[in-house]
């Protein structure tokens, strides 16, 4: 009678966890033979979604004047302290973006970027947009600073209002 009082006390200890680990066996099986959810990246891209925060681009305007006027609030709303901005005066004869000053250097360190987008909220004119690129790898560190002509919207791109509209696919 001893044996039968301890082999009922063994199921009444172990039975939550045989039922636990039936249980997730059970979910493993059922999704083992479901149709599998696989991309074959490079060829194939995982779609993400509208509001992803990606790689940064700095915008230019219909007229190819860039919009980036070097006003530092990017830098001042970026919790990393990843953005650094130094303006200088613009040239009346031949300006590089509207306002009297522009962004002489641009650079970004997406070692240090946590993707938040208040670089891109902070923006009065719209230059600094994140878009849906994920594909930050690289294979040394100092390629992580990003610098302004490689931010800057390519000419075979296009140029335009809304280019990337809100940045995040709004």
């Amino acid at each position: 009678m001893t044996i039968n009082k301890d082999v009922a006390a063994f199921f009444r200890e172990a039975g939550p966890a045989i039922g636990a680990i039936l249980s997730g066996m059970s979910a493993t099986f059922r999704h083992f033979w479901g149709t599998p959810v696989t991309y074959q990246y490079p060829e194939q891209k995982k779609p993400v979604a509208l509001r992803h925060r990606g790689l940064h681009v700095l915008q230019r305007y219909a007229d190819g004047l860039e919009r980036c006027v070097g006003c530092h609030l990017c830098s001042a709303a970026c919790p990393a302290d990843a953005i650094f901005v130094e303006a200088a005066e613009n040239d009346p004869v031949n300006p590089t973006s509207p306002g009297e000053r522009y962004a002489k250097t641009y650079e970004i360190n997406l070692l240090r970027c946590i993707f938040c987008g208040f670089c891109e909220d902070a923006c009065p004119v719209e230059a600094v947009v994140l878009k849906q690129t994920y594909e930050l790898a690289m294979d040394r560190r100092d390629k992580f600073i990003v610098h302004k002509d490689d931010l800057l919207v390519s000419a075979d791109k296009g140029y335009g209002d809304n280019l990337y509209v809100g940045g995040m696919g709004f």
